[in-house]
């Protein structure tokens, strides 16, 4: 995949890396424990995406 495409792909995981840092920050400090695992599901949900993409 090269041009556009592959651009949005990069912005997605560098994303959901920053999601998934946010939702572990969130459950470690315990400040708000629900919040933290959503952000964590949708950092998942977010790299599947890119690997069903990227294949």
């Amino acid at each position: 995949m090269t041009g556009f495409g592959a651009a949005m792909l990069g912005v997605l995981m560098i994303a959901a890396f920053l999601l998934a840092g946010g939702g572990l920050h969130l459950i470690l400090h315990r400040k708000d424990k629900r919040k933290g695992a959503l952000m964590l599901i949708a950092a998942a949900v977010m790299i599947g995406n890119v690997l069903v993409w990227s294949l």
